[in-house]
């Protein structure tokens, strides 16, 4: 009886990797990657003469070209963030992009990121070569009914001047060329939002082994890539280092106000364009931008333990299920080789292949490269397993959760699911 149940495991957990292996290889078509510089008609100040793109004309100077592009507005939201916000300010500020304003929101901050900008703001204005206005927009207190990042990101808006405007985090790195390809593209490509995957920058090996099983799995429950198309209007996508759309469709679904207090701010702005039948673009930045997530494992553990519930939309019920998922389709393949019975453990075996197969496929779109790390596959299931159950438990015994140094209980976080 225990071996005609696993062997329907086995078959059941096989079916599902033969069929995410369909997909992800049917998908090859939705991952874009950004082209760089040279490539677009559009993104940059037209070069002179033989050098100017076809659609402008050959005697267009620099500061026709300039004019006819679209202000972008960056908006960065920083709650103590004085170790990384004046290299994030410091890179926008070089951009090639001839029309960019920088609004950078210090979000009730109680260490030296206000400082840091104050004195970057003045130093930029002292440099005849960065042409870039930066203001600086201090908040000290929190409204009732909002998170605090999505707070400040809303008040930038409301500062904002251009027809563009980019949502961007304290901890960013871009290239030079960064805003100028992704204008390029969306115009190009006529895309009402841009959001850009970055190269994750990673110092350990048990870190990188999580953070790639993590984007892994979770490509695989998100599916991110369905936002490129175009004939579905259901699942959007999001990344908080680089969401870049108009300021028309930012209203049209209705500014960060429509999604006051949900910490996944990112991925729900994604989706309500995606559901407000605004054509969308998930695109790999690897080469245009960079950002560590975290710096130790510990530190990867604890800050995913204060909104990974969310994912769930605070429902222990798809919780459970996520659990039961895990265990069942990801590591019991590696336990079920060890079993007696060679056919049964064959069918694991071929199940475990599967899934190193789409891995290694999807963590090269996705994080940029791939090591001995696979081998900690199993490892970093119950890790990520132990992090769902300790963001439950956390959230419950809490009432709430701690975001930012605010506490926001339950039936908020619930209010805004609906």
């Amino acid at each position: 009886m225990l071996n005609l149940a696993f062997a329907i495991i086995a078959f059941l957990t096989l079916s599902y990797w033969i069929f995410m292996l369909w997909d992800t290889f049917r998908s090859r078509q939705y991952r874009i990657k950004l082209p760089s510089s040279g490539t677009h008609a559009y993104g940059r100040v037209p070069q002179p003469a033989a050098a100017s793109p076809e659609r402008y004309t050959a005697s267009a100077s620099a500061d026709d070209g300039a004019k006819e592009l679209p202000l972008v507005s960056v908006i960065i939201a920083a709650k103590e963030e004085e170790a990384s916000i004046t290299e994030t300010v410091k890179h926008l500020l070089n951009q090639t992009y001839p029309r960019l304003e920088i609004i950078a929101v210090n979000d009730r901050s109680q260490d030296g990121t206000g400082r840091k900008l104050e004195e970057l703001r003045k130093w930029s204005e002292g440099k005849e070569h960065i042409p870039v206005p930066l203001r600086i927009i201090h908040v000290t207190r929190l409204p009732d009914g909002w998170l605090g990042k999505n707070h400040a990101l809303y008040q930038g808006y409301q500062q904002a001047r251009g027809q563009l405007v980019l949502f961007t985090d304290a901890d960013v790195l871009f290239e030079p060329d960064t805003v100028a390809d992704a204008v390029g593209y969306m115009r190009e490509h006529e895309v009402d939002h841009l959001t850009l995957a970055p190269r994750m920058i990673v110092r350990s090996f048990w870190l990188r082994a999580f953070v790639n099983y993590f984007f892994f799995t979770l490509s695989l429950y998100v599916r991110p890539w369905r936002a490129n198309a175009d004939h579905q209007h259901k699942h959007g996508m999001g990344i908080g280092a680089f969401n870049l759309l108009t300021r028309a469709a930012y209203e049209r679904i209705g500014t960060h106000k429509a999604f006051a207090l949900r910490p996944d701010d990112d991925l729900m702005l994604g989706q309500r364009v995606k559901r407000a039948g605004l054509r969308q673009r998930l695109v790999s930045g690897q080469d245009h931008l960079a950002v560590e997530w975290y710096s130790s494992l510990k530190e990867a553990v604890k800050g995913l333990e204060k909104n990974l519930f969310s994912g769930f939309q605070y429902r222990l019920s798809l919780a459970a299920a996520a659990i039961i998922g895990q265990l069942v389709l990801f590591l019991l393949p590696f336990l079920g080789v060890l079993l007696p019975g060679g056919w049964i453990r064959a069918v694991f075996a071929l199940s475990i292949l599967l899934m190193l197969a789409i891995y290694l496929q999807l963590i090269r779109s996705l994080t940029g490269g791939i090591g001995k790390e696979v081998l900690a596959l199993p490892v970093t299931i119950c890790i990520l397993c132990y992090i769902v159950i300790r963001s439950v438990g956390l959230t419950l015994r809490q009432g709430g959760i701690y975001w930012r140094g605010t506490f926001y209980s339950l039936d908020e976080l619930k209010q805004m699911q609906r």
